[in-house]
């Protein structure tokens, strides 16, 4: 602030003619409308066409163990992967890996489901929490075999059973369609990243192992997943589950953006398995505490009083069969603080004691809560031939919060497996899938368009409006009507009037605006969600509506897009399967 006698510093006229010009200058520039300056020929792009029984989209682990098995079933089988196999999502993240062995637990699998319906306050899917625990074990055999717990990296130990077996892998592929013919899937399409070529996949069954997603937020390892597969689905008719569910993941005060700073113990730490430790754990308990004390807090997530040692009232529901302190080691355990990387009996990776703040995982759900709706036990979405497997499955595996350290890993190994012998046993079934030229040249036509641009928005600035919009503690994670429902008229604006004017001048920012577009119909997606259910429940929290309405909500949430394009809602009660109707 200036005194009378300091004239170093503007004038109030001209600072205020200074903030009058920034501003005008940023409502101009910031839309980032510009001539869009194409550094290659749309017109010269070429096309590859490529068949096969199966394909599997994603390159984690669920995709792994999906093309192995679809293989071994007698399948063709094809993965095609936006990174590389064992390098990109969250599987170089995942180095716990939960096995259920009857020899060395003292509980039974029907207790191990019990406990986890009970933290999980019904919205855990019994049958697939059952399918964790009884294939976990030959999972794990499976993959030390292949070396996966003998180094850091899972590329070398994915690679030894894909080369072994011969599986066809087109790797920096992003793919943007899923192609539906006659009513069921006939295949895929998208475009290489590293060459000006698109891609054809024309299948007979097609298992999408895609991940979850977020909205690229800073702080956690989630930048390249941006809910593809959900949303490819959702658009030619699949019916989607758990959105309105939030992964409470936090990161460091200090360098909050510094993905390796924050968990590069992770990274670094070889693969390793875990047994039975039933938790109520990612939720967004520190959101609330954030939200009343402001940030960053510290400590651990739970009820109880977190490192400040101050008392919140009210918040996030916690069973007091889960509740745990986390202000150090737990009774009888020395050694140094638990969290680094979800050490047993601590909290899970990133909620050691310390200062923190949260949001680092925006727009992920919790493990195995949000994707397709699965129709039956073998990860079956309602469009024939459509599978779904790990984060891209709304199996409810867990519920609506993370029960299990190390479940995320093996769940996505367990279900890849099981969908990747369903998706074979239908491929083998059926006929080769007939794609007219004229289908091709239409979706060709709406991968290149933001190319053939001539003027329009980047989208690094559309996805930067999104975050500010959605990301907010008192919007994504704090909820209360109000705020969701003007969130979503901003949402409504990027989805009608910025997705349809987004522009690449290139392969990667025609990868860019094609995962800002997935982006903004999720975000979509989760506040409609949110808004849809009138209570509060595991990881999804209410303000307006804050206890737990058992009469009303003992329901999973799925969304589909109605004839008339609209995102249309309906309940789903617990414990059973969708009406095939």
């Amino acid at each position: 602030m200036t005194t009378p006698s300091d004239t170093s510093g503007p004038t109030r006229r001209a600072f205020m003619a200074l903030s009058g010009a920034t501003a005008g200058l940023a409502a101009l520039g910031m839309q980032a409308w510009a001539q869009n300056a194409v550094e290659i020929d749309p017109d010269a792009i070429a096309n590859t066409d490529h068949s096969t029984d199966v394909l599997v989209i994603g390159g984690g682990m669920a995709g792994l163990f999906a093309a192995v098995k679809a293989h071994d079933a007698g399948a063709a089988t094809m993965i095609v992967s936006k990174g590389r196999l064992g390098s990109s999502g969250l599987t170089p993240f995942g180095k716990g890996f939960f096995v259920f062995d009857p020899a060395t637990e003292s509980s039974t699998i029907d207790d191990f489901v019990d406990t986890v319906s009970r933290s999980a306050l019904g919205t855990n899917n019994p049958v697939y929490t059952r399918q964790l625990a009884e294939h976990s074990r030959d999972r794990a055999a499976e993959l030390r075999d292949w070396g996966f717990f003998d180094q850091t990296l899972a590329n070398r130990p994915f690679m030894q059973p894909i080369e072994a077996r011969g599986i066809p892998l087109l790797e920096r592929v992003t793919i943007t369609h899923l192609i539906k013919e006659n009513g069921r899937i006939a295949g895929a399409a998208g475009f290489r990243i590293d060459a000006a070529e698109t891609v054809i996949i024309r299948a007979k069954s097609v298992i999408l192992c895609t991940g979850a997603g977020g909205f690229k937020p800073n702080g956690f390892p989630l930048g390249d997943l941006t809910h593809d597969g959900t949303v490819m689905a959702y658009r030619i008719g699949a019916k989607v589950t758990g959105k309105e569910w939030n992964d409470g993941h936090m990161t460091r005060a200090d360098h909050p953006a510094a993905t390796f700073d924050g968990w590069g113990d992770m990274f670094e730490r070889v693969p390793s398995t875990n047994g039975v430790e039933v938790h109520h754990d990612l939720g967004v308990d520190l959101n609330y505490r954030a939200y009343v004390l402001g940030n960053p807090v510290a400590g651990g997530p739970g009820s109880l009083p977190g490192g400040d040692g101050a008392e919140v009232a009210g918040g996030p529901f916690v069973p007091a069969e889960f509740q745990r302190n986390f202000d150090g080691p737990p009774p009888g355990q020395d050694g140094p603080l638990p969290g680094q990387g979800g050490a047993p009996g601590g909290p899970p990776p990133g909620f050691s004691p310390g200062a923190n703040v949260g949001g680092a995982s925006a727009g992920m759900a919790i493990h195995k809560s949000e994707g397709l709706v699965p129709f039956d036990d073998r990860c079956a979405s309602n469009i024939p031939g459509l599978y779904a497997a790990g984060d891209a499955l709304g199996s409810h595996m867990a519920g609506g919060i993370y029960t299990q350290i190390g479940s995320s890993l093996a769940g996505s190994a367990v279900q890849g497996a099981i969908a990747g012998e369903a998706a074979a046993e239908f491929a083998v079934a059926t006929p080769a899938p007939a794609i007219t030229d004229a289908r091709l040249v239409e979706i060709t036509g709406e991968i290149l368009a933001p190319l053939r641009r001539e003027a329009g928005y980047g989208p690094a600035w559309v996805t930067q409006t999104l975050q500010g919009v959605i990301i907010p503690n008192f919007v994504l994670y704090i909820k209360k009507g109000s705020m969701m429902q003007a969130a979503l008229a901003y949402v409504e604006e990027l989805r009608d009037h910025h997705a349809p004017m987004l522009r690449a001048a290139n392969m990667h920012e025609l990868r860019l605006a094609w995962e800002t577009r997935n982006m903004i119909l999720s975000a979509e997606m989760k506040l409609r969600a949110s808004m849809f259910r009138t209570e509060s429940r595991c990881s999804h929290y209410r303000l307006d509506y804050p206890e737990i309405d058992d009469v009303n909500w003992r329901a999973w949430i799925n969304l589909h897009q109605g004839a008339d394009g609209t995102m249309q809602l309906s309940k789903q009660p617990f414990g059973t399967w969708p009406d095939p109707s």
